[in-house]
């Protein structure tokens, strides 16, 4: 391209002084440098025109002819349009490829501009949704999924937490909805189908909470007939006594798990919360006493609560914070500190349970409140506790709007915080 700029310019030169010699000749020099310029500008124009008329009939066509600098740029506006061309074939090939496998997807796949548009879905999402493609398209998103909880998730953009929702073609399929922010304000949002997964969990739940009501009477027969012989140890033989508290202390074992596992079962299914006003002074304060109990003066506890009030389920919230108080005492050595704090702040209610014991190794802290997680497995004969725990714990703060927050470091003990919103406060 240099060397024909630079052809070109030594042309022109090399006409205008022709020109103007040829002017000397006749004296007139000025008349022809201009005729010669207006020349030079006519015929540029020409050129432009031409390049004006092959840009606008077809990307494809072979260029105009021409010389010199003109002929240079056709050829290379000539080589960029195959370029972008065979450029255009790629990206439509990997654009039908990648169209091709979501098609294939079971997940529903969207995609919605910044405007709340909706632009591209597979098979599967128009399935779920009851879209139809020639009829949404360009639409906003929010006008086709009409369901006030998935317009307020879409409009918040905190996508951290999938949204669970009823599909708007078929009131027996559940949707899990995930939105991801992308480009400028863009988003993809996936939808599967979990009808099958809450299915299971119901049947699942359905055979614990079962299993546990079958179990619990004869547990509780049989654990009346071992009292019962406990009570007359004197009268049987020396080699039964061991024997029976074994198995009157496993029974009991067995009793505490089956009603963890009632509660939990209760918690996950019931929607019957009845919220009254809990003075979280006096519920902490008799659970201290409680705890002071199971010590057994062997672990200094304090209390230092604010005098605060919150809507809530009392037998739910003193279980919850039995569980963190009671679950210290277990884990901390004699002579242990525990301490317990209610507290509010602009952010919400809290009330803390630390303890200086044996501490949990951070790996563990994500799993803790799931059902029967332990991080350490060789403590459960010692504590005897059912690993259900955290798991009530996780149940009942989520019934209360509120949330866990564990802290830990082996060796250093541990926080558990229970965080609640200023909503709760009465």
């Amino acid at each position: 391209m240099n060397h024909n700029w630079r052809s070109a310019v030594r042309r022109t030169v090399l006409g205008f002084v022709f020109a103007g010699l040829f002017g000397l000749m006749f004296d007139l020099v000025a008349w022809s440098l201009a005729i010669t310029g207006m020349g030079y500008l006519v015929w540029h124009y020409i050129q432009l025109n031409k390049l004006q008329a092959w840009l606008s009939t077809s990307d494809t066509s072979e260029p105009p002819y021409s010389y010199g600098l003109w002929g240079a740029l056709f050829d290379d506006v000539y080589r960029l349009q195959r370029r972008q061309k065979k450029s255009k074939k790629r990206l439509k090939a990997v654009i039908r490829k990648v169209q091709d496998s979501t098609t294939a997807l079971r997940d529903g796949v969207l995609m919605v501009n910044s405007a709340a548009e909706l632009e591209w879905w597979n098979d599967a999402a128009g399935q779920l949704l009851g879209l139809k493609e020639q009829h949404d398209i360009g639409h906003p998103i929010t006008n086709l999924v009409r369901d006030p909880e998935f317009k307020a998730y879409f409009n918040n953009a905190q996508y951290d937490t999938p949204l669970e929702l009823i599909s708007p073609v078929n009131n027996e399929q559940i949707l899990l909805i995930h939105i991801t922010l992308f480009g400028k304000k863009d988003r993809l949002i996936v939808c599967r189908d979990i009808s099958h997964m809450k299915q299971l969990e119901a049947m699942r739940q359905d055979f614990i909470a079962n299993a546990s009501h079958e179990l619990r009477t004869p547990l509780t027969v049989i654990a009346g007939y071992l009292e019962t012989f406990i009570e007359y140890e004197d009268t049987l033989s020396p080699k039964w006594s061991r024997a029976l508290h074994q198995m009157h202390q496993q029974s009991q074992r067995m009793q505490t798990l089956i009603d963890d596992l009632l509660m939990l079962s209760r918690l996950e299914n019931s929607d019957d919360h009845q919220s009254v006003k809990v003075p979280l002074t006096s519920l902490l304060t008799n659970i201290k006493e409680d705890a002071i109990s199971l010590s057994a003066g062997q672990h200094s506890i304090t209390l230092k609560c604010e005098d605060i009030s919150m809507m809530g389920n009392v037998s739910e919230l003193s279980s919850a914070f039995s569980n963190l108080i009671f679950n210290a005492i277990k884990y901390t050595p004699e002579h242990g500190e525990i301490n317990i704090k209610c507290f509010k702040d602009k952010k919400g209610i809290h009330v803390l349970v630390a303890d200086n014991g044996l501490g949990i190794d951070s790996k563990h802290i994500p799993r803790l409140t799931e059902r029967f997680y332990r991080a350490d497995p060789s403590r459960h004969s010692e504590t005897g506790g059912t690993g259900l725990g955290l798991a009530i714990v996780k149940h009942v703060l989520l019934r209360h709007e509120g949330h866990l927050e564990i802290h830990s470091e082996l060796g250093e003990g541990s926080q558990f915080i229970c965080h609640f919103p200023l909503s709760r406060k009465t």
